[in-house]
């Protein structure tokens, strides 16, 4: 059980790669909630997608918050826009009813971004700030670069815990409001 225990405080937890991890999480689930309930933390599975991690749990009515033992994390625009680009991108590939991983080359999550970034004459430094954004998109869990095959990153599944639909929604509706000013000035 402890092992369970540090294992999720130090990110998320992939069934594939903690087998042991999730195998007490599977079986023994009560002890590691009850760990983390005592401090304001929920433990969220998802058996579905095969990951699990920590988050804040919302205090009950009438109850007094606990200071936050997970921090949040404020995000660049880069960042949330790339993350956001890949939750659209992961729902289309699921879509395709595809049951493999989805990865992207560089070359492609170039392309995914590139035409909401700044435009510039100097390509080179926006190719600078593009891998600079996949980087702290990696740090944070939601890519990982696959070991023997560089430039290609692996879409994790845990993303769709936090870029939901209604923040697609929400951005699609931005991106026509976006769109509709330029259309106007090119006709």
């Amino acid at each position: 059980m402890a092992t369970a225990i540090i294992t999720l405080m130090r990110g998320v937890v992939y069934r594939e790669s903690a087998e042991d991890v999730w195998l007490t999480l599977y079986r023994r689930p009560a002890p590691v909630r009850d760990h983390f309930a005592a401090m304001g933390v929920e433990v969220m599975v998802d058996d579905a997608e095969g990951f699990a991690y920590l988050r804040s749990a919302e205090p009950d009515e009438g109850e007094e918050p606990l200071p936050r033992l997970i921090r949040r994390r404020s995000l660049t625009y880069h960042v949330s826009l790339l993350l956001v680009l890949l939750r659209k991108r992961l729902v289309e590939f699921e879509t395709s009813g595809s049951d493999a991983k989805l990865v992207l080359t560089r070359e492609q999550l170039v392309e995914l971004v590139h035409v909401f970034f700044t435009s510039s004459a100097d390509e080179a430094r926006a190719l600078d700030q593009i891998d600079r954004t996949v980087k702290q998109a990696a740090e944070l869990g939601f890519l990982r670069e696959l070991t023997g095959q560089p430039g290609h990153w692996e879409v994790r599944r845990v993303l769709k815990a936090f870029v939901d639909a209604q923040t697609l929604a929400d951005f699609e509706g931005r991106l026509a409001a976006y769109a509709k000013p330029r259309a106007g000035r090119d006709v």
